[in-house]
Formats: C-alpha cells, structure tokens, sequence
C-alpha cells in the first residue's frame, strides 16, 4: 500500500518534539511490515548539512497560493530504510526556528498545496495522504477544491492526525481566498468562529482522523479538552479512531544508551540500574543516599501539571526522598522550582535546559517518573521513563492512562501509581503509595519488572493504522 506521510517535523532531521519522534518511527514500522510509506516534510534552514549532503535534487514546481505563485523544489534521500522528501523554498523555511513566525499560516498552506502539487515529481500517488496536525490540515481541502479531476488524484483518501488539539492554526478569516487561495464553494469547511482554522478544515475534509491514544479521542468530545472544536468533533465522531504511539525501541534502549552510567535491560535492573542512581545524585549535586528519587523530564507549564506540583512540593519534600527536575517553560516555574531548589538544596535538583544525555540519565538513575498532566494526548516519556525501569506516577488522562495501568499490590499487576482527579491532594496521594510500594522490596520488583516489560514498540499500532487505511480506500 502506497501512504504519503506528511509532517511538518520528523527525526532525525529537525524534531522539536513528540511529533518529529512519531513522523520517523512510525513510518519506518510501516515499511517494515511491506507498505510503501514515504515522508515529506519542509527543508527547513535547520536541518545538518551531513544530512543535506545526502539530498537528491528531483526538480521543482510552481505552486499557486492564491494570488501568489512561489517556488517549490523538492529533494529526496532514503534514511533507515524510509523515502524522505523536503520542499524547498528559502522564502518560508530558510529561518530561525520551525514555528511562531507571523506568517506561519501562509507557511503551512504553501507546505499543504506543494505536497499536492509535486507528486508528479515524485512519480508517487498514494492510496493515502496520512497528514498530522494543523500545519498540513489543508491538505484534504486543496485535494478537493483542486486535484480530483486529475485521473491520478482522484482516489486518494486522507487521514488527519490530531497530536495536541490546542494548537490548530487559527488565523484571521481573510486567509481563507487571500492567504490559502480556498475557492468559495470549500469556504465553509476552513472556516469557524469568524476565523480560518486549519485543524478544524482538515476534520472536516479527511476520510478519517486519528488521535494518538485511544482514551484522548474519547476526551476531545468534552469541552474540557476540545479547545473549542467540541461540536465539530461530536458531528464528526464517527471518524474518530484513536491509536496509541509506541517509541523507537532501539533509540529508547537501557541496554544500548551510551549517556547511562551503566547500561542495563530488565534481566540485570537489579543491580545494574544502582550506579544510574549514584552517578546521577553525583552530578546534580545531591548526596548520595538509598532514598527513592523522583524524576522529571517535562515541559514546565500549566498542562504538564506544574501548578499541582508547585502547590504541594514542600510537602513532597518533607518526605524521605530526592527530586530530580530537567526542563524549561513558563518563567513562573523556572524562577519558583530554582528558590525552592537553593532551600531543599540536599533534596531538589533543578536545571533548566533541556539535554537529551541528562534526560537519558533521569530515565535510568530515577525510582519514579512524576507526569501528573493536566491532558496528556499520547505522552512519550512516560512509555520512555517505563522503558528505563523508572516506574510512573501519572494522572489518568489520554495517552498516560493508555499506557499506565494501576499497580495493584495484591496480585502483583500493573506499570505504574496513578490518580485521577486533577488535583493535588489526589496527586501526593500517589506519591505516597510510590513511596510506601519502594520500601517493601519485593512488591518495588515487581512493578519495575512490569514496567520494563511492557511491549511499546510500534508493531500493534502500525497493524492497527494499516487496517484504518484498508478500510478507507
């Protein structure tokens, strides 16, 4: 089967966050089990020239954006096993940073319409456009409004992945002809609230629409989590599958990360994860001592659940333990979590940064993962935390109650120590159960040993994705 996967990020390319870690492993699980899947994303400035040397030219094509006719050329190289394609055009991609640029809808709807417009240079159509997010949201409406009468385009179907919701390309209405060049008799489907919305277009328009875990296309329907598109999703319903994401098992290897201080896989976490923890407290600075250490690798917003966290962490840190904190956001937070960390300084460790090496180190040297998200779409690191024998302390959401099951100390089962209001009370409350768990040793084993061996890998939701497309064409 012939699938187009459209992103406007993927690994290892440019990869800014959960997005660019599923653009590359998904479809690389997709080849893997015999189908055609290619990617395509924008050249941005950014990306390593080791990479751009690699680069075939495969021509170039005059895309029409309204009342603009701008330059698209495409380049191809095939990378672990996987067709990559770039649009290039200086214009819109040879600048600082992927996102928050003032013209960015006109950035993507160009991205959207080349993605159309090349295909001939590529001598590849597809069965499926698989897009993801609002930045190629037009694409299932420009398919419509301008390719079908085109023999070649006629059967493409269109799936439209939704990573985070509250992020859609809502723009000024006056983008919709002037900006996107949409004709009048497709101006209601990119259009919502007196503006133009991209994600909204692409629900709309696409065959069918995928969420990255099962629990959040239920939660979308709510108002809570909708960010405004409730009743567009509530009509829409009935194409709404939600898929969980894996991680790539080989980069996400205890055994094999070379940032750990002693590598590791669930047969030996008994005794080789120890010196994860001692190398660990060396390097932020906290004593070395046989205390449960909680991890944290976030993002350090509202959504992420820093306000929980910042309401409760001196009671937190009257227990027993040490805190471990990597991560940048809301000023609030950075400056707030640094006080509080020269106060507990032999209890808190915070950096502000962000070091996929320190991050690999916190996976492997903590007992626990806090992740305690006000919504959580999918989440990766709470799969990666698991992976790392670092056993999880989330709030029932989306993705993290996918991949969390509550241990249950009587039969031994589950990953992880889970609340579900969101609330901080509710939040210590798991904390302590984590905590209480870890000093009786043989259960501690035994959700560690759960959570190693779990299978995250994208075999049973790239199956789950092949069957979505056979049954849309």
């Amino acid at each position: 089967m012939k699938v187009l996967f459209a992103t406007s990020e993927a690994g290892p390319f440019l990869r800014t966050g959960g997005l660019g870690d599923v653009s590359a492993a998904l479809p690389r699980a997709l080849v893997k089990q015999k189908q055609d899947v290619r990617v395509i994303m924008p050249l941005y400035d950014a990306i390593k020239d080791t990479y751009r040397q690699t680069m075939q030219f495969l021509g170039s094509k005059v895309v029409t954006l309204g009342w603009r006719q701008q330059y698209a050329g495409v380049y191809s190289c095939i990378y672990d096993g996987v067709t990559f394609y770039f649009i290039d055009n200086e214009y819109y991609f040879k600048r600082f940073g992927v996102y928050g640029h003032y013209d960015d809808g006109e950035r993507f709807s160009f991205f959207s319409k080349a993605v159309l417009e090349v295909l001939p240079l590529l001598d590849f159509y597809p069965a499926v456009i698989h897009c993801n997010d609002w930045q190629t949201g037009l694409i299932p409406v420009m398919l419509d409004a301008f390719y079908r009468e085109k023999s070649k385009y006629a059967n493409i179907k269109t799936i439209i992945t939704i990573h985070n919701i509250e992020f859609q390309g809502s723009m000024d209405k006056v983008c919709i002809s002037d900006v996107f060049g949409i004709p009048e008799s497709h101006r209601n489907i990119v259009e919502y609230g007196n503006n133009a919305n991209m994600l909204k277009a692409g629900i709309e328009a696409a065959n069918a629409v995928t969420t990255v875990s099962k629990t959040y296309a239920k939660e979308i329907l709510n108002p809570y989590y909708a960010y405004g598109l409730e009743s567009i999703l509530r009509q829409r319903s009935y194409k709404i599958h939600g898929i969980i994401n894996g991680i790539d098992t080989d980069l996400y290897n205890p055994w094999k990360d070379k940032a750990l201080f002693s590598r590791f896989s669930a047969n030996t976490v008994g005794t080789r994860k120890k010196p994860n923890k001692t190398g660990l407290q060396e390097m932020v600075n906290l004593p070395v001592a046989d205390k449960p250490v909680i991890g944290m690798v976030t993002r350090l917003t509202n959504q992420k659940g820093l306000d929980l966290i910042m309401e409760v962490l001196e009671e937190i840190l009257d227990m027993e333990l040490q805190m471990i904190i990597l991560g940048t956001g809301d000023w609030k937070y950075e400056v707030a979590l640094q006080e509080m960390a020269k106060r507990y300084s032999n209890k808190l460790a915070v950096i502000i940064n962000f070091s996929q090496d320190i991050a690999s180190k916190i996976y492997a040297g903590s007992d626990m993962f806090l992740m305690p998200s006000k919504f959580e779409p999918c989440g990766l690191s709470q799969i990666i935390a698991m992976r790392y024998g670092s056993v999880p302390i989330v709030r029932e959401t989306g993705g993290l109650n996918d991949t969390v099951s509550a241990f249950n100390p009587v039969d031994g089962t589950g990953r992880g120590f889970t609340f579900k209001t969101y609330n901080a009370y509710d939040m210590l409350d798991a904390i302590r159960r984590a905590i209480a768990t870890y000093h009786d040793g043989d259960k501690w084993a035994q959700v560690v040993s759960n959570a190693m061996n779990g299978d995250y890998s994208w075999k049973v939701s790239a199956k789950e994705y092949i069957e979505l497309y056979k049954s849309i064409i």
